[in-house]
Formats: C-alpha cells, sequence, structure tokens
C-alpha cells in the first residue's frame, strides 16, 4: 500500500575526536605534540527524485544517520570527515520539523535538494593547545554532535487530472484506457487502495492522470480511507468526475463527492471540472444519451458520455482534457 506519511529521526554526523599524540623520532625524546584534528560529521541532505514515487523507504526504517568524521592521528593528521547522507524523497514531498511543525521544503520538481542537518566539526589535537608554559598538553578537544531532527514527510501526489468518484464507478479502467498504467481492476467496490499514476500522451501533449481511489460519504472526516487521498487531489489541476450511469441516484452521487471536496477543503471546488457518465455500454446508446441529457439539465453542467471499457467516445474525453 502507498505510504504517504512518515515521521523519521535524522542525525548528521559526530565530528572526530582530537587526537593526543607527541613526536618519537630517533634522537629526539621530547618531541612536541602531534596530534591531528577529527575530521567533520557527514551532512545530511534531502534531494527530490522523479524516480521515486512514494515513501515506503522510511516505513521500514526510521532513523537515518550520516557518517561521523575520523579521529585525528599523530604527525598532525587530521581524520577523514564523515560521508555526507542523501535521502532522496518522491516529488510532492512535504518536509516539516518537529515538534515546531514548521514546513521546511515542499518538494516539487526533480533535483530540488535542501541542506537539512549539519555534521559536527572536527575536535582539534592536542598540538593546538601547546604554549610556552604548556609544552606537553595531555588533552585535545572531542568532536562536536551532528545536529539530529525529527521530521514529518507528507507525500500530496503531482498530476494534470485526477480521477474522482464513488468506488466502483470505473476509475482505474479509465485510467488503464487513457494512459500506461495498469492498476487492479475487478467489480466490486474499493479494489483501489492506493493512488494509482498514468502519462497519458495524446497528439503531442503529455499529461499525468491519476486515479483517487474511492471517496465516500464522511470521508473529510476519515470515514473509509478518504482522508488519506484526499490530500493528493489538492496538487492536482484538473478533476474528472466520474459517476457510473447505472446509478439511481446519479446528483446525488455527484454531490456526495462534491460535499466531501468542499469539507476538506473549500478551495477544491474551484479547480477545472470535467463530468463524466461511465459504463455506457451497459444499455443501449440511446437510453445511455437521454440519461445524461436529463443529468445535465438537473446540474446545468456539462456532461460527457463515455464507455471505459469499450472506448466509446474517449476521443471526445482526450480533446477535453488535452484543452485542461
Amino acid at each position: 500500500m502507498l505510504t504517504d506519511e512518515a515521521k523519521i529521526k535524522i542525525t548528521a554526523g559526530k565530528g572526530g575526536d582530537g587526537a593526543v599524540s607527541f613526536r618519537r623520532e630517533k634522537y629526539v625524546p621530547k618531541g612536541g605534540p602531534d596530534g591531528g584534528d577529527g575530521g567533520d560529521g557527514g551532512d545530511v541532505y534531502i534531494r527530490c527524485d522523479k524516480n521515486t514515487h512514494t515513501l515506503s523507504d522510511f516505513a521500514r526504517k526510521k532513523e537515518w544517520r550520516a557518517e561521523g568524521g575520523e579521529n585525528g592521528r599523530s604527525k598532525r593528521q587530521k581524520g577523514k570527515a564523515g560521508e555526507d547522507l542523501e535521502i532522496r524523497v518522491a516529488p510532492g514531498t512535504i518536509v516539516t520539523l518537529l515538534p515546531e511543525n514548521r514546513i521546511l521544503r515542499d518538494f516539487t520538481s526533480d533535483e530540488q535538494e535542501i541542506l537539512i542537518a549539519h555534521g559536527g566539526r572536527g575536535g582539534w589535537g592536542n598540538v593546538h593547545f601547546a604554549t610556552a608554559t604548556t609544552q606537553a598538553p595531555l588533552y585535545a578537544k572531542k568532536g562536536e554532535e551532528g545536529e539530529a531532527l525529527t521530521l514529518k514527510l507528507e507525500l500530496k501526489l503531482i498530476a494534470d487530472i485526477g480521477i474522482i468518484g464513488l468506488p466502483n464507478s470505473g476509475k482505474s479502467t479509465l485510467l488503464a484506457r487513457i494512459s500506461n498504467a495498469r492498476p487492479k481492476i475487478a467489480d466490486y467496490p474499493f479494489t483501489t487502495l492506493e493512488p494509482n499514476l498514468g502519462v497519458v500522451r495524446y497528439r503531442g501533449k503529455q499529461f499525468v492522470v491519476a486515479d483517487i481511489p474511492g471517496l465516500i460519504e464522511g470521508a473529510s472526516k476519515g470515514k473509509g480511507l478518504g482522508d488519506k487521498f484526499l490530500r493528493h487531489i489538492e496538487r492536482t489541476k484538473t478533476l474528472v468526475h466520474l459517476i457510473d450511469i447505472n446509478s439511481e441516484h446519479l446528483k446525488l452521487d455527484y454531490e456526495v463527492i462534491r460535499q466531501e471536496l468542499k469539507d476538506w477543503n473549500a478551495e477544491l471546488l474551484n479547480k477545472d471540472e470535467v463530468i463524466v457518465l461511465n459504463k455506457a455500454d451497459t444499455m443501449s446508446e440511446k437510453a445511455a444519451q437521454k440519461i445524461t441529457d436529463i443529468f445535465s439539465d438537473e446540474i446545468k453542467k456539462k456532461v460527457y458520455l463515455i464507455s471505459a471499457v469499450s472506448g466509446l467516445n474517449i476521443e471526445k474525453l482526450f480533446n477535453k482534457l488535452a484543452q485542461a
């Protein structure tokens, strides 16, 4: 199942300790201090990667740590710096600092990057502490701890078009028909348990379509899985509202979903909307068109009639979506 929220702890690398060391060479019985500095700890970066699509890595691994710096050595040799850690997240990931709930970055495009935690500085070796009165210091400076942060990662899919509707309205079938996606499809509600993405190429244009799992009445309040998926609608530019033409309550089906969008975020109602009656193949074309006309009059909006199974009027829908 898609992981779209995670809490993780990240720790930058600890700086290496400075060394306590003295020159030990032939004919130099009382060599001075030569302890080297510790290496700096590795930093932690978060980078947006278009080839990453979920937060599933963070469901399995909750703690991420950069490499620490090596301790200093004799002969004034500085310890090796720790390797930086790069954490990759999907486009659409929001990184929030806890417990302050302060958003650090909203990643929207590939290769965006942020330095999220600084590694600790390496400690000084005892060579730095030699003075006229203390010519053989027996102490050095410890390396600093790296920054440690607790983060919340929240993924909101970025798509040009989001297909919404009640369960079993045919969203997955439509996505498979118009794109390269191959979602699981069956004739029962809630087949889709996670958003699916597909890429549509049409007459030189390309756009990303997301099949948003079936919403139900009360979804915005947490009923079913709706509140987990409504967030993904916020990132889409256009909504395709798919309705099963066989429903006895077409207007109610339409209004239920619209109300859930409003309850979650009223601004969602301002998005471009394409209203579609699906499953026209289950009745005669004349009967299907009559139902479509009546429904269109009831809601005072244009309604498209299609069959995602047979491909009826898919070309017309393509033309509309390409203009969106």
